[in-house]
């Protein structure tokens, strides 16, 4: 039987930083909404992504946060990293966000990765999160979201899948940063780094009870 879905985001938990932000002209042309953190502001995790994803605005429930204002709402990304966060232990006690707030167009509808400049001028939203929740940990969902948060202390990453699951102390930052697979793509990676799910979700289990 397969394992229920996690529980959808209360609106009320939503964290929106500014009443608008126009610090990046073709993001604003290519949103909906701005989609801001949610989750409770003294969780013991910090997850991050690297931008929402363009949504699916006539879905009942996870519409995707260009659609909800809210990051990590979409059926795919994040329903799966939901799951695991759930699996893990901590249902309830993290604070979703992405690195790049606004959803970033290609100009035929579909996802481009965020620019250097898109993402620096996100990147005091950001810092500003994660100073205000205080974490235990901040878990990074793939290459581009580790890519901005190791850019906050001047960091290159080099071998991204060497590092997942490794806890990093990151200058700026005073919770350490653990890089994932991004939730979309764990299908195919997490059996190259060698597991199964309940083997990856254990890893984590591990890394953070060390922490």
């Amino acid at each position: 039987m397969a394992a229920p879905d996690p529980i959808p985001p209360d609106p009320s938990e939503a964290n929106p930083l500014a009443t608008d932000c126009r610090r990046c002209p073709a993001l604003v042309d290519c949103r909906t909404r701005i989609s801001w953190g949610v989750g409770p502001t003294d969780a013991a995790l910090v997850v991050v992504g690297e931008a929402p994803g363009a949504g699916a605005p006539d879905r009942e429930r996870w519409r995707g946060g260009n659609h909800s204002g809210m990051a990590y709402t979409a059926a795919n990304s994040g329903r799966k990293v939901r799951s695991l966060v759930r699996d893990v232990g901590y249902e309830g006690d993290a604070y979703y966000t992405n690195a790049v707030k606004c959803f970033p167009c290609d100009g035929e509808g579909s996802n481009r990765e965020p620019t250097a400049e898109e993402r620096a001028n996100c990147r005091p939203y950001l810092v500003g999160e994660v100073e205000t929740v205080t974490p235990d940990c901040v878990l990074a969902t793939g290459k581009h979201a580790t890519q901005s948060l190791f850019a906050v202390g001047g960091r290159s990453l080099d071998g991204f899948l060497d590092s997942v699951l490794e806890a990093v102390h990151v200058d700026g930052l005073v919770p350490p940063v653990v890089p994932l697979v991004h939730p979309s793509y764990q299908e195919v990676w997490i059996p190259r780094l060698g597991y199964e799910y309940e083997g990856y979700v254990a890893a984590l289990g591990e890394t953070l009870a060390e922490l």
